[in-house]
């Protein structure tokens, strides 16, 4: 008897961890459209700074992201219950917060120092972001078993490798790619992996 409860207790524990990280991939695709949302305000960052005032491009993008990114948590929580229910699904916020602040930090330190020129360390700066978004999707992916997501970070780091040894177009080209790749391609992906379960929730109500 004692070893069928063991047998039962570790049955428990494996269903578990499984619905555990199947709300947690389903809390990624509620936040589809954050990827999206970052990835649009850095093409648009990129695009302003290659225009004119490079020095006050991305810190105004990014803090007027932030800002839209928040009054929409804001208001799903406010209308949809959006909550952080699990050590799972903390962790995955929690990764995505840390490498946000991270990031918001050192963008605008290098708007407002002045040092975010398109001309120089182009390489550095694209190095460190696709850093930064590489490290995020890893560990998320780590944690909700998502082979997809880790694409995306394997996606970044060949960027990095780019950036580093790339010519500047070389690495701006790959930046962009992924870019557009990792975010908005990715968190359309979610968006309609989010949209077709709720469909399906509808349906079986």
């Amino acid at each position: 008897m004692r070893v069928g409860n063991e047998e039962l207790e570790l049955k428990d524990r494996l269903n578990l961890i499984e619905t555990m990280i199947a709300e947690g991939r389903r809390t990624t695709e509620s936040y589809g459209w954050t990827f999206v949302l970052w990835g649009v305000a850095y093409f648009a960052a990129i695009a302003w700074s290659n225009l004119s005032h490079y020095y006050l491009a991305w810190p105004i993008t990014m803090v007027g992201a932030c800002v839209l990114m928040t009054l929409i948590i804001w208001r799903k929580r406010r209308n949809c219950g959006y909550r952080t229910s699990n050590t799972t699904k903390r962790a995955i916020w929690a990764t995505w917060a840390a490498m946000g602040i991270s990031a918001f930090v050192i963008l605008d330190a290098l708007g407002f120092s002045y040092r975010m020129d398109q001309h120089a360390y182009p390489h550095v700066f694209m190095a460190v972001m696709a850093t930064l978004l590489a490290t995020a999707n890893a560990a998320s992916s780590i944690i909700l078993k998502w082979k997809l997501q880790f694409a995306c970070a394997a996606v970044w780091w060949a960027t990095v490798v780019v950036c580093c040894f790339g010519t500047a177009r070389q690495s701006s080209i790959a930046f962009l790619a992924a870019m557009f790749l990792c975010q908005i391609v990715f968190g359309v992906y979610l968006m309609i992996r989010e949209a077709r379960a709720r469909r399906e929730g509808a349906h079986h109500a």
